[in-house]
């Protein structure tokens, strides 16, 4: 069952869930840190690891991601926006935080974690991860976009 956006229950289509089966085992099951799926076919994969694997899908597929299935290593709310913006329907984060979860949820889209956290952090683990950093208190998906597009990590 997930939420849907108009607050009614509804149960997502067989076609979803196998393709968030197919991403969430294409991920657990490689050294792979992203993976898209549709139609239950491997749509798109990352061994890059932080939001910048997002914006390369986001950038080369555009909306094609519309209606897929995304398996990805962590997500926080940066993640959890731009997957809002490409129309991803079910998303699988082995670790996620409590905003990205709530973005989701929020959204109408399906979402399974591992673990969940309380926050993403950088990986100096010191502070809060930058890209969450980028879009705190943004709820817009298409504003958390041009954000994310112009963090410098360096």
């Amino acid at each position: 069952m997930v939420h849907g956006r108009d607050g009614a229950d509804s149960i997502m289509s067989s076609t979803n869930v196998d393709d968030l089966t197919v991403a969430k085992q294409a991920l657990l099951n490689s050294d792979l840190s992203l993976v898209l799926a549709k139609n239950g076919k491997l749509f798109f994969k990352s061994k890059s690891h932080g939001v910048s694997d997002l914006l390369t899908m986001i950038r080369d597929l555009g909306q094609q991601t519309e209606g897929a299935s995304l398996a990805d290593s962590i997500v926080g709310r940066a993640a959890a926006l731009l997957c809002i913006y490409s129309k991803i329907v079910a998303v699988y984060g082995e670790t996620m935080s409590e905003g990205g979860a709530s973005v989701l949820e929020r959204n109408g889209v399906r979402y399974e974690f591992g673990k969940l956290v309380p926050k993403i952090l950088n990986r100096r683990k010191d502070d809060i991860c930058p890209f969450d950093k980028a879009v705190s208190g943004v709820l817009d998906p298409a504003l958390a976009l041009e954000r994310l597009k112009s963090v410098n990590l360096n």
